[in-house]
């Protein structure tokens, strides 16, 4: 496979260093690295589809449900992300250029009331999940009083939040008590100098007394986001698998993704199966576990630990077949697919007096147009979107 590779990379005789070059080296890469992954990796993938196919989370309407939220493929979208803020105490590289962004102006935002209506609109036609995202949520003020408003929603299983940490140790009581049951914190590298030549500022103490905050509250798993990339943090990916160890804590390392600003290039990016390499090399006992339809992540646990792993493989090994995932920005536009330009306001329509039958209709219609899967690496990389401090993490 290795010498068809180079022979056909040969053949292009360019003196530089191409687009399609760099595509069709790095599909090598993806290809050799797929050919030595274990047969239990390869059942697990096996037991899954089998699983897509008669989960009765999938197949199952409840009554309360509506086909607002089924797409043209049979999609069934009952997880819904909201932004809370543009705002963050964080100016992270794969997140917003250096300079920063233009912020939407307050007024344009969604208010505390419209969030809670959109959101109730959702959980009754099925939505059972809710994530809060940012910018980071926990700038925001009134994020207790959200927190509690959205928990009380009937039909609402799990409200999960997604932060960078920096102020959470402190509010994390508060809003356990307000119904957040579920956690993610984001951390891409366990080096105080790193922290900050990544994130741009300081604050990596702070973040670790969050993650131990979070444990000792009784959250379970707690998950902590690591963005992998070529040559910044890759040399941490086992310093991070030790965090699983003696703790109930769940490391998601996540494949390098293009947004505006964040100057993606594809050498940054390290695949899946290398990382999984990686910790295999230095880790007896890596065993697949058996992912949910919907997970978009593939997880992994290791013999004597307390904690998994998982990886989200977005660029090499896409999940659109199971996607379940709506967007809700901070300034109301509803958006289908993290990586598809296309997105549609509900902030107009609600303030311009639209009754809830309205809304489903414009939230049933953009589902409807969610295209089967996301247009690969190299084509998102040009594709005009959002930085990622506007869509939310």
């Amino acid at each position: 496979m290795m010498r068809r590779c180079v022979s056909a990379l040969a053949r292009r005789r360019r003196p530089d260093r191409t687009v399609d070059t760099m595509k069709a080296r790095f599909q090598c890469l993806v290809n050799i690295s797929s050919s030595i992954r274990d047969t239990d990796s390869q059942r697990c993938s096996s037991t899954c589809a089998t699983s897509c196919a008669t989960d009765p989370d999938v197949l199952s309407r409840e009554t309360s449900s509506s086909e607002m939220l089924v797409d043209s493929f049979g999609r069934f979208h009952n997880y819904l992300r909201i932004s809370l803020t543009e705002r963050c105490n964080l100016r992270c590289q794969y997140c917003m250029p250096a300079e920063g962004v233009e912020l939407t102006p307050k007024s344009e935002l969604l208010s505390h009331d419209e969030i809670i209506r959109i959101a109730d609109l959702f959980v009754t036609s099925g939505v059972n999940k809710i994530r809060l995202i940012g910018g980071e949520p926990t700038v925001r003020k009134d994020i207790e009083d959200i927190c509690l408003h959205l928990s009380s929603l009937k039909g609402l299983k799990t409200l999960a939040m997604t932060t960078n940490g920096i102020v959470l140790s402190k509010k994390l009581p508060k809003l356990k008590e307000c119904g957040l049951n579920a956690l993610n914190i984001s951390l891409d590298t366990l080096v105080p100098a790193k922290f900050e030549f990544m994130t741009r500022r300081k604050g990596h103490s702070k973040v670790l007394e969050s993650i131990d905050a979070a444990v000792e509250l009784g959250y379970s798993p707690v998950k902590v986001n690591c963005v992998i990339m070529r040559g910044i943090n890759d040399d941490e990916i086992c310093n991070f698998v030790e965090l699983t160890r003696h703790k109930p804590i769940n490391v998601r390392f996540i494949e390098f993704m293009p947004f505006d600003g964040n100057v993606w290039n594809v050498k940054k990016l390290v695949p899946y199966a290398e990382m999984l390499d990686k910790v295999r090399q230095s880790y007896k006992g890596v065993e697949r576990l058996q992912d949910h339809p919907t997970d978009t992540a593939k997880n992994f646990r290791i013999d004597g630990h307390v904690g998994t792993i998982s990886f989200i493989t977005s660029m090499t090994e896409h999940f659109c077949a199971g996607c379940n995932r709506l967007r809700l920005l901070a300034d109301g536009n509803l958006k289908v697919c993290l990586f598809g330009p296309s997105e549609v306001s509900l902030r107009e329509p609600i303030r311009t007096g639209v009754d809830d039958a309205g809304l489903k209709e414009i939230i049933g219609a953009a589902v409807k147009r969610k295209k089967a899967k996301h247009a690969g690496m190299f084509d998102i990389a040009k594709t005009a979107n959002r930085p990622m401090i506007h869509i939310g993490g």
